[in-house]
């Protein structure tokens, strides 16, 4: 039987490695940068407790949410209990409207490794924007030019036509990249469009061409992985309880004061729960919403770490 036909067979399978024992990491070299990933809601803040806790380690957020200040419930920060246990940086480390990108995130996540080691500490990194972790890792490849006109005409399209026509579009231009964004991502489908109108070069060409940069931390990448019946049972609950805890109030409140363009609130969750808010969804209807969201994230995410040298722990 193919591994293809094994997990249509047996769909609790990972389609990314059998995992070991949690408890066979070794603690890292002076200079090892330990980096827990895996898809969301597997379990990595735990691990990452777990480990700080065994190596006397600091952790060190890498999620585009956990970062901005405000968007708390929907973004599972630490508690207060688990940051005074254990340090956590660069955890509401920027207001809702301030720029924060790979680049920035990089930078900042080096002078905060740099800062634990000199309390000697062990760094652990962890979250699942999986292109803030390579960037810190590797660097990032050289960006290609820029045009806020296109951007505003594929805006203009996308609003007469529907995303659908604007991915549509970039589907005959570069299908590789096509495939891998969804076509209701318009910042990306349009940033690939771009790309290649201003350049003539595909964006899926670009990254090969340039990469990313040079290595810039010698790091163990350590992957938590769960078999996907389990990781969807482990989402639905997650959804129902951050629910339960006032996230849609949380979101109210941000809408309130004027912070419905903040970046965190186009991420996934958050989008859905807006929606709600502002009457475009109907409640019954949300539960299921961020889970199916949240479930095209995660085939998002074990595409990118199918590509990445992770061990795999249970």
């Amino acid at each position: 039987m193919s591994p293809k036909a094994r997990r249509k067979a047996n769909p609790t399978t990972s389609p990314i490695a059998r995992p070991t024992d949690r408890a066979t990491i070794a603690a890292p070299g002076p200079q090892e940068l330990l980096v827990l990933v895996g898809p969301t809601a597997s379990g990595k803040s735990d691990l990452a407790m777990e480990l700080a806790q065994r190596f006397d380690g600091e952790i060190v957020s890498a999620d585009s949410v956990q970062i901005v200040r405000r968007f708390d419930i929907g973004s599972g920060k630490p508690s207060a209990e688990d940051r005074a246990r254990i340090a956590h940086h660069l955890v509401d480390a920027c207001d809702p409207m301030d720029p924060m990108d790979a680049a920035r995130f990089a930078a900042a996540a080096d002078l905060a490794i740099e800062n634990v080691r000199a309390r000697g500490k062990v760094p652990i990194v962890c979250g699942g924007t999986f292109l803030w972790v390579k960037a810190l890792v590797q660097g990032l490849a050289p960006g290609a030019p820029a045009s806020p006109e296109l951007r505003r005409a594929h805006a203009e399209l996308a609003a007469r036509e529907g995303r659908a026509a604007l991915h549509d579009k970039l589907a005959v231009i570069d299908p590789v990249a096509a495939a891998r964004l969804a076509p209701n991502d318009l910042l990306r489908v349009s940033r690939a469009l771009e790309v290649f109108e201003l350049t003539g070069t595909t964006l899926t060409d670009w990254h090969a061409a340039h990469k990313f940069g040079d290595k810039r931390h010698d790091a163990r990448l350590i992957g938590v992985d769960r078999p996907r019946d389990t990781l969807d049972a482990r989402i639905a609950a997650r959804a129902r309880g951050w629910l339960a805890d006032g996230w849609a109030d949380e979101v109210r409140d941000l809408l309130r004061d004027g912070l419905g363009e903040a970046r965190a609130m186009g991420s996934v969750g958050y989008k859905q729960v807006r929606e709600v808010v502002e009457g475009r969804l109907p409640l019954p209807e949300l539960e299921v919403a961020i889970v199916r969201a949240t479930r095209v994230f995660v085939r998002r995410q074990r595409t990118w770490l199918r590509e990445e040298p992770v061990t795999w722990v249970s």
